[in-house]
């Protein structure tokens, strides 16, 4: 693992699960997700690509219960989380896997890969690898929501250096693939439903 997938395998990431701790997240998901996918059709299985501790997960089981579920996390604690969680709010148990997204291999694809928060904390080396892993484990639809910025942007995290990038994700997968964008949007950090400052691009593979 290069310095960034360590960082977030270890005890940065297990910090960070708990401070994610609380189902409120759950009811603000539950209202991203119902407005990122109201244009998206068919959806039967979904892959997350970088889960943590399944508050985007448990939000989508809310909002479909027949829709099989895949995630995926470097942090082996945030997976051990998310199956208590998930035990104790009486939902069916998504696929789990821990793996470096770049290392994540399957037969399978899914209708929907999404990540939210979690391209922003790739090495910029290693995001043509993420895109293509991205691009061909979906079928359907692709949902991007980050932090945006027209231009590549390095940002302190935590006090830290070479953590955090803003940058457009979706408009690069856009230049290297044929995708088409199906919807946009932006979440406000003051709006009733509590989520981050981020940007969403709802792409689809359908010509």
């Amino acid at each position: 693992m290069n310095e960034q997938e360590s960082m977030w395998a270890g005890d940065f990431g297990d910090d960070y699960t708990r401070r994610m701790n609380g189902n409120v997240w759950i009811e603000s998901n539950i209202a991203f997700f119902a407005e990122a996918l109201k244009k998206a059709k068919g959806i039967k299985t979904v892959l997350e690509l970088g889960c943590n501790r399944g508050l985007n997960l448990a939000a989508l089981e809310y909002l479909d219960q027949s829709t099989i579920k895949t995630g995926i996390d470097i942090n082996a604690h945030s997976l051990h989380e998310l199956t208590t969680m998930f035990d104790d709010l009486k939902l069916d148990q998504p696929y789990i896997h821990c793996s470096p997204i770049v290392n994540f291999d399957t037969v399978h694809t899914y209708d929907l890969v999404f990540t939210k928060g979690v391209l922003i904390h790739i090495s910029p080396e290693q995001l043509s690898e993420v895109y293509e892993k991205m691009y061909n484990l979906s079928d359907k639809y692709i949902l991007i929501a980050e932090y945006y910025n027209p231009t590549p942007v390095e940002v302190k995290y935590h006090n830290m250096t070479g953590k955090l990038y803003k940058r457009d994700f979706a408009g690069e997968m856009l230049d290297r693939y044929p995708l088409k964008m199906i919807d946009y949007g932006f979440t406000y950090k003051r709006d009733k439903f509590m989520q981050d400052d981020l940007n969403w691009f709802l792409l689809s593979k359908e010509k």
